[in-house]
Parts: structure tokens; sequence; C-alpha cells
């Protein structure tokens, strides 16, 4: 490939080719992984083609009808397969293919060994948390339903959704859900309805199928998309042992489509019930608690002090004079002993006044600084005494005796 040409001086096409079928060869064989599309036999020779399950890209391959029914089972249209290829250009057509050496279908074993470790990876980077997980609205204004053209799965949840909620409102996007188109047309329909701000919830609905029917709903580019969604996503794939990757990062599973529109709508029977049920609730609550308050009222009404407040008046003027009679008898008898208290007091103390002694005809003899005499030894003559007696007092002189 590296010859030089110029405009005047070009190279045959057949060169060319031929440069480009020799760079092609040296490729040698390689292993290559796909889904099968567009399988066809003529004589003695099988055309097929081997697309990409995730990427939009496919290559064409043919192979010899020995080699093709040498694999067991024989792989048909949708088949996961691995093959021994080895590429091939020819020169005569300027064509490109694929030829194939060896076919070897995927089991389900190395399907779900894949399945596993692809699980593995997204729930390490978060993508199954329960705490991303958000609560479906309790009644959606619309519901985006992604599902088969003219499925039962479609009629699964249209139906019993109207019949629990008969006002509901959705939005189908009807899409491909097995084969090679189904991942990129379930994607684009959930990028739709999630840039929909009508779309409250959507639900992405199929009915039963193989293992390797399923896988479109295990693709990685399928689960990273409902990862990323804003709106809230039901999976309601297969049946209740079906176990897609999408049942595990979709906000809320549902083991059928049927159970997905339980799940999405509520039941109009059973809220009118549960109303009829809190409005009965609320009318008990209130009749008793009115019931309580009027019984309240009632002994409050019935009490003494309000049944007849003149009566509690009077009782209370009654008590009053008690108290006050009550209250002047203590203060007498106080008064009177401590009248006869004084009286005996004042009589002790006039029985031992030196007044009342002066009165039996005692004197008291005192010198001028008021000292009493006491002994008449203690009396000098010329001393200057006073006599006291109980009416006056004389003053007198001693003289010897």
């Amino acid at each position: 490939m590296g010859a030089k040409t110029s405009p005047e001086a070009p190279l045959p096409i057949r060169s060319v080719l031929q440069m480009v079928a020799q760079w092609i060869g040296k490729l040698g064989t390689v292993w290559v992984e796909g889904q099968i599309t567009e399988l066809t036999a003529r004589g003695g020779t099988v055309f097929l083609t081997l697309r990409d399950p995730v990427a939009n890209v496919s290559a064409r391959i043919t192979c010899t009808r020995a080699v093709y029914e040498a694999s067991v089972p024989r792989p048909a249209d949708g088949a996961r397969v691995v093959m021994h290829v080895k590429p091939d250009f020819w020169v005569n057509k300027g064509s490109f293919a694929f030829t194939a050496l060896e076919i070897r279908p995927v089991g389900i074993g190395e399907l779900l060994a894949r399945l596993e470790r692809l699980r593995q990876v997204l729930a390490a980077e978060g993508l199954f948390n329960v705490d991303r997980k958000r609560r479906l609205p309790f009644l959606p204004g619309t519901v985006g339903l992604i599902c088969g053209r003219d499925s039962a799965a479609e009629r699964d949840v249209l139906e019993n959704a109207r019949r629990r909620w008969p006002a509901v409102r959705f939005k189908v996007e009807t899409v491909a859900v097995q084969g090679s188109y189904a991942v990129g047309e379930v994607t684009e329909a959930l990028h739709r309805l999630d840039a929909d701000h009508e779309v409250d919830v959507i639900v992405i609905a199929r009915g039963g199928g193989s293992l390797e029917d399923l896988l479109p709903f295990s693709d990685e580019s399928l689960v990273r998309a409902v990862a990323a969604c804003r709106t809230p996503v039901v999976s309601a794939i297969g049946h209740e042992q079906d176990t897609p990757l999408l049942d595990l990062v979709a906000d809320v599973r549902a083991s059928t489509p049927t159970d997905a529109a339980k799940k999405v709508v509520p039941d109009v029977g059973e809220q009118l019930t549960l109303v009829r049920q809190l409005r009965d609730r609320g009318r008990r609550v209130v009749r008793g608690w009115l019931e309580r308050e009027i019984a309240w009222l009632e002994s409050v009404r019935s009490r003494p002090s309000l049944a007849d407040p003149v009566r509690e008046l009077d009782r209370r003027a009654e008590q009053v004079d008690a108290l006050r009679e009550r209250s002047r008898r203590c203060l007498t008898a106080s008064l009177d002993r401590s009248a006869d208290s004084l009286e005996h007091l004042r009589a002790r103390l006039v029985a031992l006044s030196p007044a009342a002694t002066l009165e039996r005809g005692y004197a008291i003899t005192q010198r001028p600084s008021g000292e009493v005499v006491r002994l008449a030894a203690d009396v000098k003559p010329g001393d200057e005494l006073t006599i006291r007696f109980s009416d006056d007092r004389i003053s007198v002189t001693t003289s010897p005796s």
C-alpha cells in the first residue's frame, strides 16, 4: 500500500485491489461474537449477517454448509454465536466479507456467567442500590408504556390500569422487544418518554420468553439508560421467575405486566372504600369528642355554684357569719383570760409591794442617800435619817441613848 502514485502515474484499480487483498490476508483468523441475522443458504454456501448486540454495526459472513451444519444445535436468526473467521477480500467485486471456519452457539451457562459478571460490575458502581430508587407517584397524570407491537403485554397493562383507574392516560411506544433491534428501539423510546414532562412514570413491559429472548433487557447500555432516567421506571419483563438486569436497576420491579398496572395506578374502588372508611372514622372521632365535651359541659352546669349561684352565696355568707362569731368568742375568751391573769398579777404585785407592808404598820428607815437601815447597830448618834410611813415620811436626827 506504500506504492508511489501521481496523476501522471496512477495504478490500475486491479493492482490496488490486489494490494488490499494481500494486506487483509495478513490479518489472519480471529474469534468474534455476535448475533445472527439475515440467514440464507444457497447451494453449498450459507450467507448470514453477524450483528453486534450493542452497537449498530454488522458484517457479512459466508461459510460452507458443512461448517454450518457441524454446529450443534444449528444457529438460527437471532442466535448468539462465537465464530472463528478469516477476513477475505474479493478482488473481482471489490467486496469484503468474513469466511467462517467454525461456529459455536453461545450456551445458556456461558450467557448466565456473562450476565453475572455484568451484574457484579454494575452493582459495584451502585446502579442497583436501594437508596437511589425513587417512589412512584400516587396517581400519575400520564403513564409512558414501552412494549411490543400489538402484544399481550400492552393489552394487559392498558386494560388492567384502566379497569383500576378509568381516567388514567397512556403514551405508548411500540418497539421491538427481542432480536437485534430491540436494545436500540427500547433505548430511543425510553429517552423520548423521559424527555416528555407530561409523563410521570415509565413502564417497560414484555411477556415471557426464553433467556435469549430476554437478553436485550440485560444489555448494559439499556441498563445504564434506565439508571440515568429522571422519570421513575417500572420493569415488567417476563414472568415471576425471569430476572433480567433491567429488574435490578428499575425503581420498581413488577412480576408481570398485569402486576405493573396494579403498581402504577391505585384501584378506584379501593380508594373510594378507603375514603368512606376515613370519613366514617372522622365522624366517629368528632362525634365522640363532641359527646365528651357536652358531658363535661353538663357536669359543669350541674354544679351547685352554677345551678343556684345565690344559694352558694348564702352558704358562703353563713360560713362567714359563723367564722366571725367564732372569732368573736375566741377573742372575748382570750381577753377574759388575759384580764384574769392581769388581775392576779396585780394582786400579787400589791401583796408583795412595800406599800402594802407599810399599811400594815411597818416603817422604813433610810439614810439621805436612800440606803435602807437594816440594823440599829448601824445607826450612830447624830445621823440624819428618814422614816417612811404608808402615808408620809419624816426626817429625824439620832441622839445618844
